[in-house]
């Protein structure tokens, strides 16, 4: 009987291992915090179309030029190289309140439900990791990497999509394509990251941080205007004081530029660059107040 019994207990012992590995397996693939949000308590409550609408803000990170740094790697170093990388920014993207709602090969979309600081903290963390990991890689066949951040806050939908036999949680609404889209933008400016105005005016203390008005962008189906801001914290020590020096006249030119005033806009665009040459933002509407103007 009680060898009966020590059989009995063994085997609960071995099916509750086997439960948490199973659980903890899952939530790889399904964060818990999606779950939550989602008012489930576990991955088996989880049903097609279900839905629910949040206010959170919206990271997406990407590397740049990331195709050509492939193409010098085997299939199997591309796969340990783009692991090496989102290793070193998930740690900071929990530690600051968020979690990974999906990977799309090297880019990168988090969610923030919390305070909205957390998710500028977050960006500012990410990108002081990768110069750290960039120390790393100082070989030749080794470029330092690049990457661009736009984040932004609004209401949301979380849902589950899919069919009978797959299905996958999701984030959709103007809220996540407007961040999609100022992450795009940082290719345009070759900055690090950028915010919208919604995620500015949220900040606790936006003082605390380095921001500078940087462009008014038309959202697709939308006649507003959305302001887009620089967060500039992780630049070189002379590319930062430059740019905390120039910010009223860079913001004053920007505000010129907008009521089409560009004599005076590219004016003030080059007196930013005259004390602060390496401003590349600058430089660009500079250009564009020169190519109108001809």
């Amino acid at each position: 009987m009680n060898q009966e019994l020590l059989q009995v207990n063994l085997d609960l012992k071995k099916a509750l291992e086997a439960e948490l590995k199973l659980t903890a397996a899952t939530t790889k693939f399904v964060p818990h915090q999606f779950l939550s949000l989602m008012g489930y308590q576990n991955i088996t409550d989880v049903k097609l179309g279900d839905s629910v609408e949040h206010k959170m803000s919206v990271l997406f990170a990407d590397i740049r030029n990331f195709t050509t740094i492939l193409e010098t790697m085997t299939p199997e170093e591309s796969f340990k190289f783009i692991n090496g990388y989102l290793s070193r920014m998930e740690p900071v993207i929990i530690e600051n309140q968020g979690f990974i709602d999906k990977y799309i090969g090297d880019a990168i979309m988090a969610l923030f439900g919390g305070k909205v600081d957390d998710a500028v903290h977050a960006a500012i963390s990410m990108l002081k990791r990768l110069h750290e990991y960039n120390k790393t890689r100082q070989r030749p066949e080794r470029l330092p990497l690049k990457i661009g951040i736009g984040i932004n806050t609004g209401d949301l939908i979380l849902g589950t999509v899919g069919g009978s036999q797959r299905i996958d949680g999701t984030v959709v609404g103007d809220t996540v394509n407007l961040a999609s889209r100022l992450e795009q933008l940082t290719k345009q400016y070759d900055v690090s990251l950028l915010i919208s105005n919604y995620t500015f005016i949220s900040l606790e203390n936006p003082g605390k941080y380095s921001i500078r008005l940087i462009d008014r962008v038309k959202v697709k189906g939308k006649a507003k205007m959305v302001t887009v801001f620089e967060v500039f914290d992780t630049e070189p020590p002379e590319c930062l004081e430059g740019k905390k020096i120039t910010k009223h006249l860079f913001e004053k030119a920007i505000i010129f530029y907008y009521q089409e005033k560009l004599s005076q806009a590219a004016q003030l665009f080059q007196d930013c660059l005259n004390q602060n040459p390496n401003d590349r933002v600058a430089r660009i509407y500079l250009e564009r107040c020169q190519k109108s103007e001809s």
